[in-house]
């Protein structure tokens, strides 16, 4: 099937402006272009957002028949769709399909002044689906013939692009799906199990396992509760956003230190981390790479593998129902995803009540 990266990300929200305000004003993110009515789109308008390597759309319906009606009523806003790149966008939806995926989309040729972009879509998980892109021409011409793109302004021109890479995605999926889940992807798209984990936290436990493309360019971290223990967090989110669907994304940075508070001072905000969490590192693993006064200051977690270390940091979630965040990571040559991290700070969060 040949799938490369992530090409693109599109949430279905109930007003693309005002969350393309947000992560333009916040995650620093350029508006890239747009379709809608003007370019012949009726029944919705999506905005087109840009950063490094990372393409978000934001779609909004216009009518109520449209499918980003019908997310946004059942799940507020989410992410709807995580695009692969792919060098045969018919053969790999006709390949899907003929592997037991729901069809989504047929097959569509986008083209204009030598370019040519063919689109189509099978469901994933859930409500998400995912979209083979195949381009050749231009490469900024995103959708040619549907979407407007708009010159970068003048101020864009060698900004800063701190964020460059969606790292994996979290996707949270009711108990007893992990596995059938895991097996979909290794059957339909020829993903491979890379990592699992059973991790306990107090009364709590979840059931993990990742699997990647074939390119390791597409990753998806899928957790299930536990049902014999008590309800955590991924009980919530699967009752909050009314089934599967993904928790979070993972952006990467090259410079979480300098990242964080940049993205502090543009209005993100970020968990804290108690104080008990540093004081306990030493004891966890070897000596972080990062200073530790820099660690400290800006909230920013560690963990470590048996190839290098993970930093990272979660933001508060802005969604009204509580769902959907961001992760911020910066990889030292770790592979894994610092779920030792989420032990040590409910261990942290313990001990600082008890000492209170």
């Amino acid at each position: 099937m040949n799938i490369g990266a992530v090409d693109h990300v599109e949430f279905y929200v109930g007003d693309a402006q005002q969350s393309a305000f947000y992560l333009c004003t916040a995650f620093g993110f350029r508006l890239r272009g747009q379709a809608g009515p003007e370019r012949g789109r009726t029944d919705s308008r999506s905005l087109l957002l840009t950063q490094g390597g990372i393409d978000i759309v934001l779609t909004s319906a216009l009518t109520p028949d449209h499918p980003a009606a019908q997310y946004v009523a059942r799940h507020g806003d989410g992410v709807a769709n995580i695009a692969f790149e792919v060098t045969d966008a018919a053969k790999a939806f006709a390949m899907a399909v003929e592997r037991g995926a729901t069809p989504v989309e047929e097959p569509v040729v986008h083209s204009q002044c030598g370019t040519e972009v063919v689109t189509a879509a099978v469901l994933g998980f859930g409500d998400v689906a995912h979209r083979f892109m195949q381009r050749t021409g231009d490469p900024d011409d995103f959708l040619p013939g549907t979407m407007e793109i708009f010159p970068p302004a003048s101020e864009d021109n060698g900004g800063e692009q701190p964020l460059h890479t969606v790292d994996h995605a979290a996707i949270c999926v009711p108990a007893g799906e992990l596995r059938p889940t895991v097996a979909f992807y290794e059957n339909v798209f020829g993903f491979s199990q890379i990592f699992e984990e059973f991790i306990e936290v107090g009364e709590q436990a979840m059931d993990s396992k990742v699997v990647q493309s074939p390119s390791g360019k597409v990753t998806f971290t899928i957790i299930e509760p536990v049902t014999d223990r008590q309800p955590g967090q991924i009980d919530t989110f699967l009752a909050n956003h009314g089934g599967a669907g993904v928790q979070h994304l993972a952006l990467l940075t090259d410079d979480i230190i300098t990242t964080v508070p940049a993205m502090q001072d543009r209005g993100v905000a970020f968990l804290q981390t108690p104080a008990a969490y540093y004081d306990e590192l030493s004891e966890r693993l070897d000596k972080p790479e990062l200073r530790m006064e820099d660690l400290r200051r800006t909230n920013v977690l560690v963990d470590q593998d048996h190839w290098g270390q993970v930093f990272q940091i979660f933001t508060q979630s802005m969604h009204v129902r509580k769902t959907f965040f961001w992760e911020v990571i910066d990889r030292h040559g770790a592979r894994t995803f610092g779920s030792g991290n989420i032990k040590a700070l409910y261990e942290a969060v313990a001990r600082e009540k008890a000492t209170a």
